[in-house]
């Protein structure tokens, strides 16, 4: 059965999009840039979207039920591989060891001219809690 993730606010429910779905102990959370509340992309350039995407990932698997040290698989995209220094340093402040598995892909374009990073995860849903 799946059930959706929702958080609050939820900037993706006009899109027709969930933040995740959950399916038995997985949960897929949909791409997160570095909007704040707002929906707006964040000012300060790469690693301030960075910040302020991993956020977003951390409070849409909170949602779900699940946490940071329960990503299983990332994917990330960025719009200029130039960056790639930042998203390991990005890494390595809000993953931790065994560090998920991951894809970087850099992309022409992401949904907003703006958005310089997108992070999509699958996660685990710990039955006991973490």
């Amino acid at each position: 059965m799946l059930e959706r993730v929702i958080t609050n606010p939820d900037i993706y429910e006009p899109f027709l999009l969930s933040q995740g779905i959950k399916f038995g102990n997985l949960l897929f959370i949909s791409g997160q840039a570095g909007a704040g509340d707002d929906g707006k992309i964040v000012d300060g350039g790469f690693r301030a979207q960075g910040e302020q995407a991993f956020a977003n990932l951390r409070r849409a698997l909170e949602a779900g039920g699940s946490s940071l040290d329960d990503v299983v698989k990332v994917t990330i995209f960025v719009t200029d591989m130039g960056n790639f220094r930042e998203v390991v340093e990005l890494r390595r402040k809000f993953f931790s060891a065994p560090y998920p598995a991951d894809t970087i892909a850099e992309v022409r374009a992401l949904y907003d001219p703006k958005v310089l990073i997108e992070i999509e995860a699958i996660a685990a849903i710990r039955s006991t809690g973490h």
